[in-house]
């Protein structure tokens, strides 16, 4: 009676640890170019380089130095990306 017990909570919770890891598959957003479908997070990052570049030459014109350019500008390129994608696809 036990071992039986033991197995209808292995398989209950087998089943619900699955379906928990496949619920990230039920919709991947895409976008439909051309025929062709993109992630929405590729699609979100043309504008962010366009952002980042704005935010380059903003700071550029206040003369603002940054100690580490190379670790910033991908940094916001990958925060606008994220947060175009929130704003258009969530």
């Amino acid at each position: 009676m036990k071992a039986n017990r033991v197995g209808q909570f292995a398989g209950c919770s087998c089943f619900l640890l699955a379906s928990w890891f496949l619920v990230g598959c039920s919709r991947a957003p895409s976008v439909d170019i051309l025929g062709s479908f993109f992630p929405a997070w590729l699609v979100c990052l043309v504008p962010a380089i366009v952002l980042t570049a704005l935010t380059e030459l903003v700071l550029s014109r206040l003369r603002i130095k940054l100690s580490f350019p190379a670790l910033v500008y991908p940094s916001l390129a990958a925060l606008y990306t994220f947060a175009l994608w929130l704003i258009f696809f969530r």
